[in-house]
């Protein structure tokens, strides 16, 4: 694949000694830079590529402090920037993912189709066979999530770190407030959401080995949890109330307050019957499920409304003259 762009691979690198020389010494030869950025590294990778690697296009970035994932990708993401690279590729030292693969990546922004690529490791049913069972499942309730999170409802698989972006989009993005740690993936989505972004999924198998995973399910779980609620309740005022206003707004409004009314009410007159032994009226009745049905429905319609509110412009050929006109 021929392209006129200049591609950046930016790679995060922590205690990845055992990997990181055999992912870079597969770097297609259109890639224009490599950032290889230690986190911090305690086994000091930084140093080791210096010292082993001899790709010229290799450039050493250091985080004084590790910021976690995101921070190391985000140090990748404004040095490119800084160089006036067009698309910029995220790559992983653990060597889950294949170099080789980025002509796929770029091809859809190149073309002008998309600002953004991510892969997706479950397109394809024979990909999943060396899936961690609990990946399998953790990755599918994180996609569900993420869809009402991000509002992207045509993508799966938001936590791989195989990706893709238009250097004219990162640069609409607020960099200094993307989560720094695992959950940057997710939090660039919904970012990439509030400007209308488009986002392709990318066919991509995933290769899983001897790794050691730095991710502890049971301890990010609850801040996932949080942010995601928090994302959707941002992304929804973002959408449906600053930025436009229609009659998914309304329905957005009305649906959630009529039930959370009908629970609430319903309860109450449950709790006094039971407490009084008096069975309620019918009309105390049907106060309580009237606005659980026009609540559901209303509900309903805004979240059909919300999946097939896609973007159909790419934002970098909205702003690529001039993003900050």
């Amino acid at each position: 694949m021929q392209t006129n762009f200049a591609i950046a691979v930016v790679v995060p690198c922590f205690r990845a000694r055992a990997t990181v020389l055999d992912v870079l010494g597969r770097m297609p030869d259109m890639v224009t830079r490599i950032y290889c950025v230690d986190d911090g590294c305690p086994d000091k990778t930084g140093a080791y590529i210096e010292e082993k690697a001899t790709d010229e296009r290799i450039e050493v970035v250091y985080n004084t402090a590790n910021q976690g994932v995101g921070g190391a990708v985000l140090a990748g993401y404004k040095q490119a920037l800084d160089d006036d690279m067009d698309i910029i590729v995220k790559v992983d030292s653990d060597g889950q993912i294949d170099p080789a693969l980025i002509p796929r990546f770029i091809a859809p922004i190149a073309a002008g189709q998309a600002d953004y690529t991510k892969g997706n490791r479950f397109y394809h049913p024979d990909w999943l066979q060396g899936m961690p069972a609990i990946r399998l499942f953790g990755n599918s309730v994180l996609s569900l999530l993420s869809k009402f999170s991000t509002g992207y409802w045509n993508i799966f698989d938001p936590t791989n770190g195989y990706t893709a972006i238009h250097a004219t989009t990162l640069n609409l993005l607020p960099l200094d407030k993307i989560a720094r740690d695992y959950f940057f993936e997710t939090d660039m989505l919904f970012r990439l959401n509030t400007i209308r972004a488009i986002v392709m999924d990318v066919p991509q198998r995933a290769v899983y080995g001897d790794e050691t995973s730095h991710l502890k399910i049971a301890k990010v779980l609850p801040r996932f949890a949080a942010c995601h609620f928090a994302n959707f309740l941002k992304r929804i005022f973002y959408n449906y109330y600053l930025r436009d206003f229609h009659v998914a707004s309304i329905e957005w409004l009305l649906g959630p307050l009529m039930l959370l009314f009908s629970i609430v009410f319903g309860l109450s007159k449950w709790r006094d019957a039971v407490t009084h032994n008096e069975p309620a009226t019918a009309g105390t009745v049907m106060l309580a499920a009237l606005p659980i049905i026009l609540g559901l429905q209303l509900t309903l319609a805004a979240l059909k409304y919300d999946i097939y509110n896609q973007p159909d412009v790419p934002a970098h050929k909205l702003f690529l003259q001039d993003p900050d006109r």
